[in-house]
């Protein structure tokens, strides 16, 4: 249990710990932080308590205004960091609970808070069967739903690194040809069957060199965590003409939004459970 009171009704215990970039009115800096409750702690103020074989060497990684330096440190160093925030904020630890000072500096409200990573790139999954054979029906009808690769590989699209934004950003229609009638020349226009898609999206840290693929059994060390992921796209785009045979340069896929914080992918792991299909 926590020493910050946290609801009983909230996402944010000390069992999850999600991390984020904030910045609060009296100091505009952006750092990292991690959310408790409708806290944050603020991790650059406490950088000195991080006294593991790993995270010691590079304590400055919480000053950043990104997560990616220390998403780049790779799974060692994710794992003793949330360790260590579980030991600090434990009600059974003195070292922050009991330091007067030290918690007025590091804890604070949800001022400002979101998801700060350069993404270098970006990959969208089509990992639900049932997902994959509904939009199959729509496209292909019933007797050919799914694909015969689908069983067989990971399907999925490269996507714009740059089109993914934080939740609560303002978003435009997307554009593009359509030809409703098929004795007459495209139309340009805004999509009219504009679509969302709750998805689950993971942030990969610590990457691999180039030609040196990375064992499945390993892949759990290369995840640095997960976020909720609202896919905005304009579905008849794809049902047009621009769409065959390949995808239109102007993907349909506009934006993918992302939830303001990400959780470790160890945090998940307490409550994770055996797929209910066995092609999960």
């Amino acid at each position: 249990m926590s020493f910050i009171k946290v609801d009983a009704t909230s996402d944010f215990s000390i069992h999850n710990l999600p991390y984020g970039i904030f910045s609060t009115s009296d100091n505009p800096k952006h750092r990292i932080g991690v959310a408790i409750g409708d806290q944050i702690l603020d991790l650059s103020v406490i950088k000195s308590l991080f006294r593991g074989p790993v995270i010691s060497k590079h304590q400055d990684v919480f000053d950043q205004p990104t997560l990616n330096a220390f998403m780049a440190l790779g799974y060692e160093a994710w794992k003793e960091t949330r360790k260590t925030l579980q030991v600090l904020l434990s009600d059974c630890e003195s070292t922050l609970k009991d330091d007067v000072s030290l918690r007025s500096r590091s804890v604070c409200a949800q001022d400002c808070i979101f998801i700060r990573i350069l993404l270098c790139d970006y990959t969208d999954f089509y990992s639900s069967r049932d997902h994959a054979t509904n939009v199959g029906i729509m496209f292909r009808g019933k007797e050919n739903a799914l694909m015969p690769n689908w069983l067989r590989l990971p399907v999925g699209y490269h996507g714009r690194a740059s089109s993914v934004i934080v939740s609560g950003t303002p978003i435009r229609r997307p554009s593009g040809q359509t030809r409703p009638d098929q004795t007459k020349p495209p139309v340009f226009g805004p999509s009219k069957q504009l679509d969302i898609e709750l998805e689950m999206a993971f942030f990969v840290g610590g990457g691999n060199r180039l030609g040196e693929p990375i064992p499945i059994n390993k892949a759990h060390e290369h995840i640095f965590g997960m976020v909720l992921m609202n896919d905005w796209s304009g579905k008849n785009l794809y049902a047009s003409h621009q769409y065959h045979p390949y995808c239109t340069l102007q993907n349909p896929l506009l934006v993918g939004s992302i939830g303001h914080f990400g959780s470790l992918l160890e945090a998940a792991a307490s409550t994770s459970t055996l797929p209910q299909h066995d092609w999960l």
